[in-house]
């Protein structure tokens, strides 16, 4: 018992360390790496990275590396009780966009999450790390752009319980999408007003798990800043309203939390964020915080 909470000690330090090195690395990559704008000549200048940070502006192909970090509430060793499960993600992505025609765009996108979690369920009565696949997903997208300023867009996403029962929700997951763009030129050619709308519904699984219906917004708000820098409030669809069973800890139905991205596009097709959200409602206790490490890279 005691060399498994050693080894779980252990287990969550290393964790730690290795979030903090992979964290402070990417940022001085992001400090230091010079603009190359600023190399670039006078008749390149006006073209836009394009690094896969916007769902309407999808590169032809994009990798993505994401390292998360988040707690939320869930169940306790005891009946009733509550404790705060740690979830460390490292998820890959890849996107591959195809021209419809003039104008239309078929956005494709996979996720394969690596998780190591900690619940206690009655296979890790002591919480113990977990390491594994989490549930895996794939969506498709079309948009329309319809001039400089404005395009639309629709699409879905298919989650499937690859999880199992301690890393992934046990539910087959249908997540239809929508959302608009609108360009503020006003500012810059970088910024833009972008509000996503996603309902994510679970339609077959363990009949013993939870029902999964929330409805859940982004009304992300890009800000472009000077030497390829930005900042995004809202980048994620964090704001959820859950219309399915409760879960734990649960006291009401929306979860609203501050949510913004900082970032820098270290060329024309790669990127580096740094996300941060912290719950300012949370009667639907999504997170107690999250944290994410993106690097993206389009060709």
């Amino acid at each position: 018992m005691r060399a498994g909470i050693l080894a779980g000690c252990e287990g969550r330090a290393a964790a730690m360390v290795a979030r903090a090195l992979f964290g402070t690395c990417l940022l001085v990559v992001m400090i230091l790496r010079p603009t190359a704008a600023a190399a670039q000549a006078a008749s390149s200048r006006d073209q836009e990275p394009n690094t896969g940070d916007d769902f309407f502006r999808p590169p032809a192909n994009l990798f993505q590396l994401l390292e998360g970090y988040r707690t939320a509430p869930r169940s306790g060793s005891t009946p009733g009780s509550t404790r705060s499960v740690t979830t460390d993600t490292l998820n890959l992505r890849y996107d591959h966009s195809l021209a419809l025609a003039p104008m239309w765009i078929l956005a494709l996108r996979s996720d394969l999450p690596l998780l190591a979690k900690n619940p206690i369920t009655s296979d890790n009565p002591d919480g113990d790390y977990l390491h594994g696949v989490g549930d895996a997903n794939v969506q498709a997208a079309v948009i329309q752009i319809l001039n400089q300023r404005w395009a639309v867009g629709f699409g879905a996403r298919l989650i499937a319980p690859t999880g199992g029962d301690a890393l992934g929700s046990g539910k087959w997951q249908i997540m239809p999408i929508v959302g608009a763009r609108y360009a503020l030129w006003e500012i810059n050619s970088s910024s833009y007003f972008e509000p996503i709308v996603r309902y994510d519904t679970s339609f077959a699984g363990d009949p013993t798990r939870k029902n999964i219906s929330n409805l859940q917004f982004a009304p992300a708000f890009n800000l472009g800043l000077p030497n390829r820098w930005f900042i995004t409030l809202y980048p994620s669809a964090d704001i959820r309203i859950n219309l399915g069973d409760p879960i734990i800890g649960q006291t009401g139905r929306l979860f609203l939390p501050f949510d913004a991205k900082i970032g820098r596009d270290l060329s024309d097709n790669a990127s580096l964020s740094f996300e941060l959200g912290v719950p300012i409602i949370k009667d639907y206790p999504v997170y107690n915080i999250k944290t994410q490490v993106r690097l993206n890279m389009a060709y």
